[in-house]
């Protein structure tokens, strides 16, 4: 999977207790506690949480959730599978999970173990909302295949909006948390851990220049913990996602071409009945050539745009049918499952 870092133009891989209570994240360890003995607690205490996740065609990690036996992880890392096998940190016995759920557009997963749940340790999700830059923060996952591995660093930035291409669609990862804690591929779906012991966030991207197609080092990316929360709250009640707080134009969208083979805006496919689109009186086969001013050359662009809005918000789109250009304000409905 590659993924563009909006905000600097950077391109970047896919890394193939109970839930639900929100932990204030301080992050400044246990004071008077060496910062080693700190790091080695911690791993002991949280390493247990994060497994090792199989399909027929990749390898990433997971995070216990809860006692039940879930287990979230990334949607990149599941892909088409049905069923996984999981290995827990002890490495004992593989176990085989089915999956729950899964979302792409927030590129998350929740699978569950069928049996040997009593073997999983949950781990304690924190508040995403209290993270800070500079905050120590360790990586932990199966890093290309090398299972328990550790990595440290620190919040490097909040609120990165990243978008990540995958063969079958495109995930937009909000209020992402960048780090300076390596993520190499098999990172996916692993654990960015706090000192306190809490899970912030889920590794799932690190970048890559898009000139060379070469690491950028000491960059990487993590799904925010209240997201995952959030979402995996929602896969295990329902095994799909009913309230996203996405904004949508509810429409399935294309990028259109022209003669030479050049991308000319996004076409409008169809609409959902009664959706932003069509509340507007937007038809289908119109072509957007820009949103807010915005010229919008590819769906990509215009994803990533909408990914910066909340559902209610009021855009302009630019519509060209034939030879008509006009402007169309458009309430933005919800992103469904």
């Amino acid at each position: 999977m590659t993924a563009a870092l909006l905000t600097t133009g950077l391109a970047a891989t896919g890394c193939s207790g109970t839930s639900g209570s929100a932990i204030g994240i301080s992050n400044r360890g246990s004071g008077g506690v060496p910062l080693q003995d700190s790091y080695e607690q911690v791993i002991r205490d949280v390493l247990p949480s994060v497994i090792q996740i199989n399909t027929a065609t990749s390898t990433g990690s997971g995070v216990v959730y809860d006692s039940n036996g879930d287990i979230v992880t990334n949607e990149h890392v599941i892909g088409d599978a049905t069923t996984v096998s999981v290995l827990p940190v002890s490495g004992d016995q593989v176990l085989t999970a089915k999956v729950i759920g899964e979302y792409p557009p927030d590129d998350l997963a929740v699978v569950r173990v069928t049996s040997g749940a009593s073997e999983l340790k949950p781990a304690h999700f924190g508040n995403s909302d209290n993270v800070e830059v500079g905050q120590i923060v360790l990586a932990m996952g199966n890093p290309l295949g090398l299972t328990d591995s550790v990595t440290q660093g620190i919040v490097s930035a909040i609120g990165r909006t990243v978008s990540a291409n995958e063969e079958n669609g495109v995930a937009l990862i909000t209020a992402a948390i960048q780090t300076s804690a390596a993520i190499n591929p098999g990172n996916s779906g692993g654990a960015l851990v706090d000192l306190d012991e809490q899970v912030i966030g889920i590794p799932t991207l690190a970048a890559h220049l898009p000139e060379s197609g070469g690491a950028a080092p000491g960059i990487g990316f993590a799904i925010p913990s209240n997201t995952v929360r959030d979402i995996a709250d929602q896969l295990i009640k329902d095994g799909k996602v009913t309230t996203s707080d996405r904004a949508a134009l509810n429409v399935e969208l294309e990028t259109s071409v022209n003669a030479q083979g050049q991308p000319q805006g996004v076409a409008i496919l169809s609409e959902e009945n009664d959706g932003a689109a069509q509340r507007a009186g937007v038809k289908p086969g119109s072509i957007i050539v820009a949103i807010d001013g915005q010229k919008t050359p590819t769906a990509q662009v215009l994803l990533d745009y909408l990914g910066m809005h909340s559902p209610g918000s009021q855009v302009t789109l630019t519509i060209r049918n034939g030879a008509t250009t006009r402007n169309v304000t458009v309430t933005l409905g919800m992103l469904s499952s």
